[in-house]
């Protein structure tokens, strides 16, 4: 590529000289060589442990049977379908799911955006990477340890009902009251996650032209203005991206979160499909009936995805595909 680009500063008149088409596709063709095999690694992450298992789903159809396996179990059609929407545990779990789901797109996806904002305003590039990486740094950690600190800050005896103590007040059992538990789930997902997410957000404001910012402000603009006329729109790309990435898991969970608070006691606000196809699936090796859940699943996330892509597309003009 680089020859190809000297001899083309070199030739004397407007025209490619002959040979340099020539060499111009030899050099596409190993630059298209290099990509390729930088690319096998991923290519192979997702043929392997995304495309191929998808075969597996085949079982939803069938009464599985783990020692007959796939070609000698006995197909029943939609049998487990059927079964799912019949039980009236399904829909306990399903209303679990969609409040779990909702409420973490409805309080978690504007936290990142509204604190990258606010990020975005402070002046003092020192404070400013302090407290980006104070903010972030709940990422790395497990939701064991996660769990750990928070089981122990929330207990009875612990630090929150000890200092209500101290007020006169009563102790809240915040991990055994179902009432608590999904707005205590929610809020730790959010604290936990908020710093990470906050980085796209930052990438996209970067990218803004002061100068946009500079004529508002001739024009008497203040801070809420900017922000809802300039900031706002130019992000709006990443924001709608983002959004449609978390509308198709809304019936997803993440299973650690759930399981490290869930219990008896508080099962029946606490239980969602993740938890469910755990304890109904793995553990009671009900595999078809579950594979059927996780259909289910994808269908909804699919609808959801692709109703809420074209209504973006009409409205914004902003769509992934």
């Amino acid at each position: 590529m680089k020859e190809w680009a000297l001899r083309r500063t070199q030739a004397k008149g407007p025209f490619l000289q002959k040979g340099d088409f020539r060499l111009f596709r030899k050099a596409n063709s190993r630059d298209a060589i290099v990509l390729l095999l930088l690319a096998l690694p991923a290519l192979a992450h997702f043929l392997i442990f995304k495309y191929i298992p998808l075969a597996g789903n085949v079982i939803a159809f069938q009464d599985y049977n783990i020692f007959a396996g796939v070609f000698e179990s006995k197909w029943v059609g939609f049998k487990h379908f059927q079964f799912m929407f019949q039980y009236a545990e399904f829909k306990t779990v399903l209303k679990n799911s969609l409040k779990f789901g909702l409420y973490s797109i409805l309080f978690g996806f504007p936290a990142p955006l509204l604190l990258a904002m606010l990020l975005n305003e402070i002046r003092k590039s020192w404070f400013k990477r302090m407290t980006q990486t104070l903010v972030y740094l709940p990422h790395f950690l497990s939701w064991v340890i996660v769990g750990g600190i928070f089981t122990e800050l929330l207990a009875n005896e612990g630090v929150i009902n000890r200092a209500l103590g101290l007020f006169g007040m009563e102790p809240v059992s915040f991990l055994t009251e179902p009432r608590y538990f999904m707005g205590m789930v929610v809020g730790l997902g959010i604290w936990k996650e908020v710093g990470w997410s906050m980085i796209i957000y930052l990438a996209a404001l970067s990218g803004i032209n002061p100068n946009l910012y500079e004529a508002a402000m001739v024009d008497g603009a203040g801070r809420f203005k900017q922000a809802w006329h300039i900031t706002l729109p130019s992000i709006m790309p990443a924001i709608i991206v983002l959004l449609l990435l978390r509308i198709g898991h809304v019936l997803d969970a993440n299973v650690e979160q759930i399981l490290f608070f869930l219990n008896p006691l508080n099962r029946e606000a606490g239980e969602v499909f993740d938890t469910y196809v755990y304890r109904v699936g793995l553990m009671g090796s009900q595999y078809s009936y579950t594979t059927a859940i996780g259909l289910f699943k994808a269908f909804v996330g699919i609808i959801l995805v692709v109703g809420l892509n074209t209504l973006s597309r009409k409205t914004t003009g902003e769509s992934i595909y």
